[in-house]
């Protein structure tokens, strides 16, 4: 493949002065994904008691925080072919004004359908942000470079969940839709993204010559196991701020800023985590990383199935931050390193899919467990269960070292 052929797009090898408004624009933008779900998740018992005559009430409850995973998992790679074809910068301006109107639509909803459907349009304009956001950050940056941002990214979402998860319980002891405000922020960064995003430069060639070079700079098999990976993330992580609130009132803990300060505690261990993901990727690599990420949750959820008081759930609450801290990133560089710039945004818009449709069958999987037996016993053998993938993980990493060590060996042999 010749300079001509090659699809261009334009790196953040600049100087960051000069990116940065883009830069920023850009991490802000990334907090949107959190307060999709987390914002409103310390309001799910009160949505409950207010709609207890609705058919059906506990799991339209939960699907109120869920239900946006299902509409971005069915909108996300369509959201990628838009973002491919027509450009990143005029869909992310769309999806942020739906965003704000989608998210807001429950300040006024009289019903438990009125809710779900602004719940979903929501999904929908989380899909387009997420997918081009994502994109974006793969056409600005490359190798190193791009796992730092990652990690400033997903740091930025960790931070963002403590201040939206606890001002979301402070609001929702105020008024259950009092939340449901905070989602005219995005309405806020239009003119940041109007202002300081920039379309990357790409070079328009046959739909045909894309499709070729799509399959030969785009190792699939790689991309299918992260979109697992981010599968299985999302269904065990979302047992946190679906659950988590219900729990706390089973244990006689049920004030909804407390709620919202253990999910929010997670995100901001987790955000620290992220910042040092480019030195743990460096050191062990996308599997071992991966390894060490589900055994830190699979920790954190038998942490959770055993605690009996407050501190116990809050130390297990970080320890579930502190893996997902590690998670996040990984999932999106690695995705993002396997794919061919040509197809970033269908790429993007994948795995976007693949971690919100965690999000939606994880309340599905939940329930019946909890209804069999219990919340605690369900988070520790959430717990078990995530703990045998990452010793699984933890096998093959280390294989892998040990190859790669055997190879050079024999190079210098």
């Amino acid at each position: 493949m010749n300079a001509l052929q090659q699809v261009r797009v334009t790196e953040a090898a600049a100087l960051p002065d000069r990116h940065a408004g883009r830069n920023i624009t850009l991490l802000l933008i990334s907090t949107l994904t959190i307060m999709s779900g987390a914002t409103i998740s310390p309001s799910l018992p009160a949505i409950e008691s207010h709609f207890a005559g609705s058919p059906n009430v506990e799991i339209l409850t939960r699907l109120v925080l869920t239900l946006p995973a299902l509409s971005i998992v069915i909108c996300a790679p369509f959201a990628g072919g838009l973002a491919d074809r027509f450009g990143r910068r005029p869909l992310l301006i769309v999806a942020a004004l739906l965003y704000g109107l989608g998210g807001m639509s429950g300040l006024l909803a009289e019903s438990l359908p009125a809710l779900l459907v602004g719940r979903a349009l929501l999904g929908v304009a989380v899909a387009g942000v997420m997918t081009t956001a994502t994109a974006l950050v793969g056409d600005y940056f490359s190798g190193p470079a791009r796992d730092r941002f990652m990690g400033y990214q997903s740091a930025f979402v960790g931070f963002g969940g403590l201040i939206f998860l606890t001002g979301g319980g402070m609001l929702a002891e105020l008024h259950w839709r009092a939340p449901f405000a905070v989602y005219g922020l995005s309405l806020v960064l239009i003119p940041a993204i109007v202002a300081f995003i920039d379309e990357p430069v790409r070079n328009r060639l046959p739909s045909a010559t894309v499709a070729t070079q799509a399959s030969a700079g785009t190792t699939w098999l790689a991309v299918a196991a992260v979109y697992i990976a981010a599968v299985l993330n999302s269904v065990t992580f979302y047992l946190l701020p679906v659950q988590l609130p219900f729990h706390l009132n089973a244990m006689g803990i049920g004030s909804p800023t407390l709620a919202g300060l253990a999910i929010g505690l997670s995100s901001l261990i987790g955000a620290v985590a992220a910042l040092a993901y480019a030195r743990l990727r460096a050191r062990f690599g996308v599997i071992g990383v991966f390894s060490l990420a589900f055994g830190l949750m699979a920790t954190g959820y038998i942490l959770l199935g055993l605690a009996n008081a407050l501190a116990m759930v809050l130390l297990a609450a970080a320890v579930v931050g502190l893996g997902l801290g590690m998670m996040m990133p990984n999932i999106a560089a690695a995705v993002m390193a396997a794919a061919a710039p040509e197809v970033r945004g269908r790429v993007a818009g994948g795995m976007t899919a693949s971690i919100f449709a965690g999000h939606f069958i994880s309340p599905f999987a939940s329930q019946p467990m909890i209804a069999a037996f219990g919340f605690a016993n369900t988070y520790l053998y959430a717990g078990l269960a995530v703990g045998s993938v990452a010793a699984l993980g933890g096998v093959v990493a280390v294989l892998r070292a040990s190859a790669g060590r055997t190879n050079k060996a024999d190079l210098r042999g």
